[in-house]
């Protein structure tokens, strides 16, 4: 059985010319070899799980998680609640593995998050393995640190999002493929194919980015012969094909009756969003997805272009290292110019370096939502560039004085965009480009004076001396993110570090704010845990689905208010009025799973009314569903506060087609649904607005057959002040947030 990860090192057969003694890595580990893997591994750990109860989760995956635990069939499709009304909008086996270990262990913070470190953790390891095989122990351990302190990629090894398995089963699939490469042997490519098949499994076509790289780089430089590469490929395209769409096949040939809705689609089916919202409509804007044209794709990331990984939002979550990686795949191609087809460090600089470029690509010019968590599947490129190409460089720099420059150069510019991105974030560590800068300037001077000299030690020091410079921006951010000295675990859109962009949410937030949502929000809420409320403010600029640009809007919610809770003024909006994602009876404040007021497991700014909960369960009925509520953020902040199936009936953008009027006739007429809430003039509308929009359909048939809900029924709050509320006018009582009761005798 060949490995991906063989842990003992392999001797390079064929190299690119250079100096012979160096040219591969060694037979034997150095004996700091395991103890430095040892410590970045330990490091990792420490950055991805210190104070993890006290940081916020996806709510939206996480009570997906919890009604995986309630009902195998939504562990299988996704499903947001229990009852299978509704998937997430993406597949499911990111959400398999967490429910697994829900399972086995108890929901909770730590029991959903603890595969997810583990995966973190794999990639470090496989990362290294893969390196060190090619380049050295060195090389190895440096890709292995620059992953490790990546920011970005600490901030979403802390969160519940698909990203963490997601870039674990890409780089297992490079590793997999570059063995293929060195031993011509066919099972490491099939096992490179499935990973990358796992990989859309877990999220579509994002899974496939660096797929064009691996497979490419077998056909150019694996020993096998032409037509033996040729037929290898072809059956890993069929390994590709069954690892990839097998969820996507089973979904199609289960009765649509038999089956929920496939949040994030048009129709109902898992093709339809593979092609669409989670397909083209990334790259291109539209099919439910922010953007679609004219430098769309902005807000959450930046507007699209070459220089989106460098702007105020993303430079600091994963730019540090680009330059220096960039600098040394060219200089590496560049020295290796003359070597063998199958030459195995050029081989490797090709994986990598088109790992980075097609990333690199696809996230600067994409027009759909670009999230900045999304950048963390750069950063195994840049780690193995980082790794590999500094021990290049630094071979020529002592062997050629014609590259002398290269390496010092690397470090300078380096240090220049480290000094830059810090001085973006004002007032934060301001000593600490200084520092940079001095190091830097320290370590170039000491290479370039000792570099034909024998002084060891002192040559030593320097390269040490530059490495720390290097990695202290970058650490510096990640530390940030556990430590709570920055960084924004908004659950939907985490970051490290300060404030320095005007991005929708997380870290990059606006205002001088820490992360999370801009305008002083803070979500809250973890299984075991408390955290703050979140405050108005809302998403800054920009308008999705009932978004406003008055006082920012959130995706869902109106005049900067957040799903069913506190507006930016301070006000409270009863049960809120947000079409996009309502949590019944304002926002919740303890953050903690059950009952009570908590929102559960990290959240979009707080849970549900716990006296409605109470009420809702009281007169449940028997009801398959608590409620009803129009998106998806209001009904995982429900499901996580009551442990019961709530319905989004139009998913996380509100264009989810999913409750119709006919659908919710025959719930209601089955006794599965009693309550429904409608958000008054937000929904009448509808998400896609129109007086004729399904969601329009709906409003009015609820409002003409259902019963309102008086909010003194379960409110102490509203009953002390039912004498001025019974004095309001219908036209007012329409406007608010609204419950109301449905029986079977409702439905004609």
């Amino acid at each position: 059985m060949t490995s991906a990860t063989d842990p003992l090192p392999h001797p390079t057969t064929v190299t690119a010319p250079g100096p012979p003694p160096e040219a591969g890595p060694p037979d034997t580990a150095p004996r700091w070899s395991l103890p430095a893997l040892i410590a970045i591994m330990v490091l990792a750990a420490a950055l991805y799980s210190w104070n993890l109860s006290g940081s916020g989760l996806n709510s939206f995956y996480s009570a997906a998680v919890l009604s995986g635990t309630h009902s195998w069939k939504a562990w299988f499709f996704g499903s947001l609640d229990a009852g299978n009304f509704l998937t997430v909008d993406k597949p499911p086996l990111a959400l398999m593995v967490m429910g697994l270990s829900c399972r086995l262990f108890g929901f909770g913070t730590w029991q959903m998050m603890a595969p997810m470190i583990v995966a973190a953790l794999a990639t470090i390891w496989i990362l290294h393995a893969s390196v060190k095989r090619v380049w050295g122990h060195t090389a190895a351990a440096l890709a292995a640190l620059v992953l490790a302190l990546t920011p970005i990629t600490v901030a979403i090894n802390r969160d519940n999002n698909p990203d963490t398995l997601l870039v674990l089963l890409m780089v297992g699939g490079a590793a997999l493929a570059l063995r293929a490469v060195t031993n011509g042997r066919l099972l490491p490519l099939l096992g490179s194919a499935v990973c990358f098949g796992l990989a859309f499994d877990t999220k579509m076509l994002q899974g496939w980015i660096a797929l064009p790289a691996a497979f490419a780089v077998y056909l150019y430089a694996a020993r096998p012969p032409l037509a033996k590469r040729l037929a290898g490929l072809a059956l890993s395209v069929v390994a590709l094909a069954v690892s990839s769409f097998w969820w996507a096949a089973a979904v199609s040939l289960a009765p649509a009756s038999q089956r929920p809705y496939i949040g994030g689609s048009t129709d109902g089916t898992a093709w339809n969003l593979i092609m669409g919202y989670n397909g083209l409509g990334r790259v291109f804007g539209g099919e439910g997805n922010m953007g679609g044209g004219g430098g769309g794709g902005g807000g959450f990331a930046g507007s699209a272009g070459l220089g989106r990984m460098f702007n105020d939002i993303l430079g600091g979550q994963i730019s540090w290292l680009l330059p220096f990686a960039a600098l040394a795949l060219v200089c590496g191609l560049v020295l290796g110019g003359r070597a063998p087809r199958t030459d195995l460090p050029r081989a490797a600089l090709l994986l990598w370096g088109g790992w980075t470029v097609l990333h690199f690509l696809t996230f600067s010019m994409a027009e759909g939502t670009m999230h900045p968590y999304y950048t963390t599947a750069l950063a195994p490129g840049i780690a193995a560039l980082c790794g590999g190409g500094g021990v290049l460089l630094w071979r020529a720099f002592r062997t050629d004085r014609r590259w002398a420059w290269a390496l010092p150069a690397g470090l300078a510019v380096t240090a220049l965009w480290a000094i830059v991105l810090l001085r973006r974030a004002s007032g934060w560590h301001t000593w600490l480009w200084p520092v940079i800068g001095v190091l830097t300037a320290a370590a170039v001077v000491g290479l370039l004076l000792l570099r034909t000299g024998n002084r060891a030690r002192l040559l030593a020091a320097s390269v040490a001396t530059a490495v720390v410079a290097a990695v202290a921006g970058p650490a510096a951010y990640a530390w940030s993110v556990p430590s709570g000295s920055g960084g924004g675990m908004g659950g939907t859109n985490p970051t490290a570090g300060p404030s320095t962009g005007n991005g929708f949410g997380g870290g990059p937030g606006g205002g001088g704010d820490r992360g999370g949502f801009p305008g002083g929000g803070a979500p809250s809420g973890v299984p075991g845990g408390t955290g703050s409320g979140a405050a108005g403010g809302g998403m800054p600029g920009g308008t999705q689905q009932g978004g406003s640009q008055q006082g920012g809007g959130f995706p869902g919610g109106q005049n900067g208010e957040l799903p069913g809770g506190e507006g930016a003024s301070g006000g409270t909006a009863p049960g809120g009025t947000a079409s996009g994602g309502t949590a019944p009876g304002g926002l919740g404040r303890s953050g903690r799973v059950g009952g009570g007021t908590g929102g559960g497991p990290g959240g979009m700014g707080g849970g549900a009314s716990s006296e409605l909960i109470a009420y809702l369960k009281k007169h449940q009925d028997g009801a398959e569903w608590l409620l009803a509520v129009s998106g998806s953020q209001g009904a995982a902040q429900l499901i996580l506060s009551s442990g019961e199936p709530v319905i989004s009936m139009w998913g996380w953008t509100g264009t989810d087609k999913a409750m119709t009027p006919s659908k919710l006739k025959e719930l209601v007429k089955k006794g599965e649904l009693h309550y429904l809430q409608l958000g008054g003039g937000m929904m009448g509308g509808g998400p896609g607005g129109g007086s004729d929009s399904v969601s329009s359909q709906v409003t009015a048939w609820v409002q003409k057959h259902g019963t309102a809900v008086k909010e003194s029924a379960y409110s102490k709050t509203q009953a002390s002040s039912a004498s001025s509320a019974s004095k309001s006018s219908s036209a007012s009582s329409a406007s608010r947030s609204t419950v109301y009761r449905l029986d079977p005798t409702d439905v004609n």
